[in-house]
């Protein structure tokens, strides 16, 4: 660990199939000492001509003098050296201070296409191997690995050498290793399978880990029951590390978390907090058995395991807190609606995407894989009925198990499933078409003005940029179709009836419904379990809004959320005039659940974003905050009792409290801001921080916004001084909300370096200010996450033609991210061209009234 270095040596046992005078395999980055072969002990080596590395495919080439015979076994033994790296990927390094000299470890992450660089192997999911791992380390550290340790052997000169049981069948790149001096904390599952939680000494001193542990043993027994696939290792350990190119890593018996979504000091965290951590946990557990056990064959069908692993995250949550109904609500607001954002531009792409060669990879990890491929998992689970849907997973997993399988073998397994209870559908047909194309359909309901009870139904892509539309290469929306399980249900003034389903296959089809009175209204995608948005005649809009003023609560709280959602995008894109979506958040003053608040605040983000730089905008903040006000004052602020644990605490109400909060204060309630201003006062004066957990990011930000350059200097030293990871970050994101250019400025050369900022948070800083840098190398969500940042409010002429000189001077890279910012930019654009003198004469004549 002081140079950095490594030497190794692997031994892989060989069947040939086919005679050779070559073996390839993948190898990348690193020194070949010596290659040898040999047939078992009797028969001697085969001699090799030459090796040699080829870094274009990342491949060793073995020549040998005389062909491999088939059906013989033979072992290859390679000797190399290579670099502890500075970059996140391979076997790397990183550090930490304790006790104010710095420590370092080293760890690994080999997903996608990385563990080429830590040894010579047949780097792709399909070569499932055993693996029997030793480490030799300086005995000051510790080594873990996939399995536990069987042996270790102390060498004479302060040197041990961990040898680790073999593992079962499984791809390389969820091997993993470290070497560290951290410590543990253990649990002990029902069935007997070890957790340990690995972290810095002092933060397993503070107990920081101790909430991670408690929820991964009920987890583990959790899936196991679900599943009905016992977890197939004897231990599990999760290890917290400083820095880490992803959030998590779900390496089989090794997971590894960056210690900002894993560690948690319950008296300083708020419920949004405590969430994050839950859910990255409950995710990674799920791949034990989602992507571990069972492997996509290939990385097209990367969104398979995450997208269960990110579904898993709301079943998974709901198990523990019961009471959250994360998969029936918070799933619409935190995946779907967001997911719908992105797959509406015409720059998106399928969930399945081909992939050629390895640079290709890094692109299929992006939110429409994790978030559509939930969405897609979370539709199927609810039209099939989630016993029937649990029933098939269980078949999946037992028939794959230390195997690979591709999307059709789940939808094979998931049709008989549904055929075992006598239904009919064929999966494969119905997913193909959600899987293979992109984008996603709006449905439209009209009443047929001739006949009763008849509708008529059709469905076309929905588009932000109508304009792309027709110039979409070739390809008119009108060939796309999809076979859209439509649930429908009738509603009057008390009442709604249950909800039917309709598959609906065509362009356009007429239905009868049975119950359609003259005062009902329509319903459709009943508690929005499809993944499309559903519109409606004007006529059946102004029932509905009727209908949310008069008794909200005949619609549920997740058909309030779809409606507020679908009713901003839809008029966004100009499939509805402006004023709907306006006029539907009118009945929120009675709305007293958090999804509906939630769902409005989000989709009120853009619209505040397309307007708060023209001349009117004072009318729609002044529009938005006749809306809240009602509620703002009933709800009040919430009290600092610290002896409360959050979770106790109503989670629904506390979030929706701050969820007001949070509009009274960004849209200018001047209440709001007093109050912000005095709790910032008070603990900058009794150097005590009185302000309650949930809000403190609001609070925080709101100080820097509008006071003095003094609060930027305490926030900055707070950040510098405080230990608890959830504070720090929510102290770094406060520093971005000033308006003070050369605050700005100083941050961002601050972010710049990453001994003060850490590469992961550095990306929300500048999202938050604004500017470019190229530190980040291959590191996947980082450069789109960090373009759509900076770019997705830009909505003029003149903004836009900046980002086009911009991109052409940056050719490199990102062209997936750079080509779906300039769609949205035009799209804002577009929107301010046609729409917005009509919203601003809308709320002229509202706000008269």
């Amino acid at each position: 660990m002081e140079n950095f270095t490594f030497c190794g040596e692997v031994n892989v046992q060989l069947e040939v199939r086919n005679a050779s005078r070559y073996i390839v395999l993948h190898a990348h980055r690193m020194h070949i000492e010596a290659v040898r072969v040999a047939e078992d002990k009797l028969a001697g080596a085969v001699r090799v001509a030459r090796s040699f590395l080829y870094p274009q495919t990342q491949v060793l080439v073995v020549v040998l003098n005389r062909s491999l015979e088939v059906q013989r076994s033979y072992n290859l033994k390679i000797i190399y050296n290579a670099l502890i790296e500075n970059e996140l990927l391979g076997f790397f390094r990183s550090s930490y201070v304790l006790h104010g000299e710095r420590r370092f470890l080293g760890v690994t992450q080999f997903s996608p296409t990385h563990a080429r660089k830590a040894f010579p192997c047949f780097d792709e999911p399909i070569y499932k191997a055993t693996f029997k791992i030793s480490i030799k380390h300086q005995a000051t550290y510790i080594s873990l690995s996939n399995m536990p340790v069987e042996t270790s052997v102390f060498e004479e000169d302060g040197w041990v050498t961990d040898h680790f049981s073999q593992t079962p069948l499984m791809s390389t790149y969820y091997l993993a290793w470290a070497v560290c001096n951290f410590t543990y904390r253990e649990t002990v599952t029902k069935s007997g399978v070890v957790v340990r939680l690995y972290a810095r000494p002092d933060a397993i001193r503070r107990g920081s880990g101790d909430y991670a542990l408690n929820i991964t043993r009920r987890l583990i027994e959790f899936y196991e029951d679900y599943f009905k696939v016992p977890y197939s290792l004897p231990k599990l350990d999760l290890l917290a590390v400083p820095k880490h190119p992803y959030a998590a890593m779900e390496n089989w018996g090794l997971s590894v978390f960056v210690e900002q979504r894993i560690l948690l000091d319950p008296s300083i965290s708020s419920i949004s907090y405590l969430l994050d951590v839950t859910m990255v946990i409950v995710h990674e557990l799920c791949h034990q058995w989602f992507g571990d056990l069972v492997t996509p064959v290939w990385w097209e069908d990367v969104w398979l395991k995450e997208g269960f692993a990110h579904y898993f995250e709301f079943i998974g949550t709901d198990y523990l807190y019961p009471g959250w109904n994360m998969e029936k609500q918070r799933f619409l607001t935190d995946v779907l609606h967001e997911v719908m954002l992105l797959d509406g531009l015409t720059s998106s792409h399928p969930v399945s995407q081909e992939v050629q060669q390895a640079t290709d990879i890094d692109r299929v990890f992006d939110w429409i894989a994790y978030k559509k491929g939930a969405a897609l998992i979370r539709m199927l689970a609810n039209f099939m009925g989630h016993s029937v849907f649990q029933m098939g997973l269980q078949d999946y997993l037992t028939i794959h198990k230390y195997g690979n399988a591709a999307r059709n073998d789940l939808w094979n397994t998931l049709s008989k499933a549904l055929k075992r209870v006598g239904k009919s559908v064929n999966i494969q047909e119905v997913m193909d078409q959600w899987t293979l194309q992109m984008g996603y359909p709006v449905i439209t309901i009209l009443g047929n003005e001739t006949t009763d009870n008849v509708i008529v139904i059709s469905q076309e892509r929905f588009v932000y940029d109508s304009d792309t539309k027709t110039k979409d290469s070739g390809l008119g929306d009108n060939s796309y179709l999809w076979q859209i399980p439509l649930t429908i249900a009738v509603g009057n003034t008390s009442h709604i009836s249950s909800e039917a389903i309709i598959w609906v296959s065509n362009k356009s089809e007429h239905h009868r419904i049975p119950a359609l009175e003259e005062a009902s209204w329509l319903l459709g995608n009943i508690n929005q379990t499809g993944y499309f948005r559903v519109n409606y005649d004007i006529r059946n809009w102004r029932l509905l809004i009727n209908q949310l003023t008069r008794n909200h609560e005949v619609i549920s709280v997740s058909d309030r959320a779809g409606l507020i959602d679908d009713a901003f995008n839809l008029a966004r894109a100009g499939y509805l005039p402006q004023n709907i979506p306006l006029e539907i958040i009118r009945y929120l003053s009675e709305e007293k659940d958090f999804l509906p608040w939630h769902a409005a605040s989000q989709a009120l983000y853009p619209l505040d974003k397309l307007l708060d730089r023209t001349e009117n905008y004072n009318i729609f903040s002044e529009y938005i905050l006749r809306q809240v006000a009602s509620m703002y004052l009933k709800l009040g602020w919430p009290t600092n009792n610290l002896n409360k644990s959050l979770v106790q605490a109503s989670y629904q109400h506390e979030e929706l409290r701050r969820e007001v909060i949070m509009l009274a204060c960004s849209f200018g309630n001047k209440h709001c801001h007093q109050q912000a201003a005095t709790l910032i006062s008070d603990w900058i004066s009794s150097n005590r921080n009185r302000i309650p957990l949930n809000v403190r990011d609001i609070v925080y930000c709101t100080g820097v916004s509008l006071m003095d350059e003094d609060v930027w200097e305490f926030i900055w030293m707070k950040f510098h001084s405080t230990l608890a990871v959830s504070e720090k970050k929510i102290l770094l994101e406060a520093l971005t909300c000033s308006d003070d250019r050369n605050l700005l400025n100083r941050l961002l050369n601050l972010s710049l370096n990453s001994e003060v900022v850490l590469d992961q948070d550095a990306i929300d800083v500048i999202i938050h200010v604004e500017i470019l840098n190229a530190r980040y190398g291959e590191a996947l969500f980082m450069n789109s996450k960090l373009i759509s940042g900076v770019t997705e409010f830009l909505n003029t002429e003149e903004e836009l033609r900046e980002l086009k000189n911009f991109i052409k001077s940056y050719e490199e890279g990102a062209a997936a991210s750079f080509s779906r910012a300039v769609e949205t930019v035009e799209a804002n654009v577009r929107w301010q061209r046609l729409y917005k003198e009509e919203l601003f004469q809308w709320l002229r004549k509202s706000l008269t009234h």
